[in-house]
């Protein structure tokens, strides 16, 4: 793709979104559905291995490596984000850098040596929310990059469908961008490796946008996989991204194709689920199932593991970034392995299932986990880098142009972050372009992606805020939105954020200048939210009154358990987020007049 313009860039972005919609009425969920679904006896499964069983033993242990959350994440992640906790044998912690699809391609060729029967799989979010590097080409690169990582099946997760099922079809089937083109002088292949989504159904057919399993063969040995994502996928998907989509109870799923699978033969089978949960430490390599470790895992992940069927032999899970390699109890009571590998190729899972040929089944007793660090100290895969640069070569332009300048670190961490704070301004700045009387703005803290460190990244010198570092920040590509509320909708907005499906884990919305309020730690429910303190420029909000408020089109949908700022009045669509950012740093920030960490201190939090 030659060198664009910023603004040619920006124009290309604002068509992309726009008829996106356009192609999904074109390429229907039904059609995609159609074009993937099994049709035969055959289909869904792999037959690339298929020959002739020799004499072989009773049991074959099969390998399956495994990870989770990648993000698209090529390069090494910076920061927090590229280190994981690794617990020491006298009962200490340290960081571990990690990371990088270069040394997570090298590590995963190392461990499948002298293993025939290898197996390679992923628990969703693959791309979406992704760096600059793969997001700017709406994640071609990734997949590229998966491609030769030889991933054999993956799940589905929420951020597959940020661009709607008409663009993941794509990704699964090859083609060129449909408004942005061919980004080289090569049509883009897709995916080599099924993605599964069992629970993910067209409203209009009831059938799965994708296929809803696979299985793997080879000599003799037959493993099933069976792919979902989580079922409140629409609470944290734009509206646009599930349009006609129904997303279908994990539990219940699983349970279906695990009988169609047994029917056809195959025994051992393997969920992919894009659910997680959250072990007792966060330290990968943590022993979950010692004594005295407790539950192990809490969370989602829990409960769907102890209700789906003794048929499945394990579950590898995802989204919730946190890793761990655990025993969880099926409905039997028997132990069955739950594994995830943390988030953006730090980490690789390495379960051995062995298969007992007389049976077809896994003997859960010989089941064996562990997560593994994808270090940076082996050789850089060098298909891998070659990969890397020619994409570089391709964002370069784009990716190095300083956009504002900063005097420290804006960090995203804290229930009111400095970075939610400037976010949230710079909206309510873009809103004033579209509208003098925008009154307030709104941030999910969700679509804050990472910090903006003052360090240099490259070499645009310490900071200097690029292109690519706030892409990286707000990767999603949401617009910005005005509606219309009243005092009492804003009011009880912000007690969404503790309570209906926000209670037992809240979401505190990023908020601009001139809105405070009370956030009452030691209460419980909506009440954590004190009414009385809500104001705006010093005066309380009126709740008959008429407030003009800038969100982001994610939040203007009623995403992330924010019903009522779904129900806005008088709407206007403007440019999306990330150039609301680009102008809020461009217009407020100089080489000899950065700017300064907000000091977060909107939100006064009893504790």
């Amino acid at each position: 793709m030659p060198a664009t313009s910023p603004a040619h860039h920006q124009r290309r972005r604002r068509r992309t979104n726009r008829l996106l919609a356009t192609v999904a009425g074109v390429l229907t969920v039904g059609a995609l559905a159609a074009a993937a679904l099994p049709g035969s006896a055959t289909a869904g499964e792999n037959h690339g291995n298929k020959g002739k069983a020799r004499d072989h033993g009773r049991y074959q242990d099969v390998q399956l490596l495994s990870f989770n959350d990648l993000h698209g994440n090529l390069e090494p992640p910076s920061g927090s984000s590229g280190r994981v906790t690794e617990l020491q044998h006298d009962g200490t912690t340290k960081t571990v850098d990690a990371g990088g699809v270069e040394y997570l391609a090298t590590h995963l060729r190392e461990a499948r040596e002298g293993n025939r029967y290898s197996i390679t799989a992923a628990g969703g979010d693959m791309v979406g929310a992704s760096p600059l590097l793969s997001g700017l080409f709406h994640d071609e690169p990734t997949i590229e990059a998966l491609n030769k990582l030889d991933l054999d099946v993956t799940s589905v997760g929420n951020h597959e469908f940020d661009e709607g099922a008409a663009e993941l079809g794509r990704l699964q089937n090859g083609g060129c961008h449909p408004t942005e083109g061919c980004y080289t002088d090569k049509e883009f292949k897709g995916a080599d490796f099924p993605y599964l989504a069992a629970n993910v159904l067209d409203e209009k057919t009831g059938k799965p946008v994708l296929k809803p399993y696979w299985v793997w063969k080879k000599q003799g040995v037959k493993v099933g996989f069976i792919g979902v994502t989580l079922e409140g996928t629409p609470d944290i998907v734009s509206a646009e991204g599930v349009k006609g989509l129904t997303f279908k109870d994990e539990v219940e799923t699983i349970d279906k194709y695990a009988k169609e699978l047994q029917r056809r033969g195959v025994k051992s089978i393997v969920a992919l689920i894009h659910e997680g949960g959250f072990p007792a430490s966060s330290a990968y390599n943590y022993d979950c199932d010692s004594p005295g470790a407790g539950d192990g895992i809490s969370g989602p992940i829990a409960d769907i593991a102890k209700n789906i069927t003794p048929q499945v032999d394990a579950l590898v899970t995802g989204h919730t970034h946190n890793a761990y390699a655990c025993t969880i109890p099926d409905p039997a009571g028997k132990p069955r392995t739950v594994t995830s590998a943390a988030s953006f190729g730090r980490l690789y899972t390495d379960t051995t299932l062995t298969y007992d040929r007389a049976t077809g089944d896994i003997a859960r007793t010989a089941v064996k986990s562990a997560n593994h660090v994808v270090t940076r100290d082996v050789p850089k895969a060098p298909d891998m880098t070659r990969l890397i640069d020619k994409w570089n070569t391709l964002a370069a332009p784009i990716g190095n142009r300083p956009i504002g300048y900063i005097s420290g670190d804006i960090v995203r961490d804290g229930t009111e972050s400095p970075l939610g704070d400037l976010i949230a301004d710079a909206q309510l700045a873009y809103g004033r372009t579209l509208d003098a009387e925008t009154d307030l703005a709104l941030m999910n803290p969700g679509g804050i992606r990472a910090s903006l460190t003052h360090a240099a990244g490259g070499a645009e010198g310490d900071g200097v805020v690029t292109f690519a570092e706030a892409f990286t920040v707000q990767p999603f590509a949401n617009t910005v939105n005005l509606q219309d509320f009243t005092g009492a909708q804003v009011i009880q907005a912000l007690k969404e954020q503790v309570s209906g499906p926000n209670e037992a884990a809240p979401k505190i919305l990023q908020i601009s200048g001139g809105l405070t309020y009370t956030l009452d730690l030691t209460k419980t429910g909506a009440d954590r939210v004190v009414t009385d303190s809500i104001k705006l420029n010093g005066s309380a909000i009126d709740p008959t009154a008429t407030y003009r408020v800038a969100t982001n089109s994610f939040l203007a949908g009623g995403g992330d358990g924010f019903p009522t700022l779904g129900q806005g009045t008088n709407d206007l669509v403007g440019e999306d987020d990330l150039a609301a950012l680009e102008q809020y740093l461009t217009a407020n920030s100089t080489p000899t007049s950065p700017i300064a960490p907000p000091k977060a201190d909107r939100i006064t939090i009893v504790r």
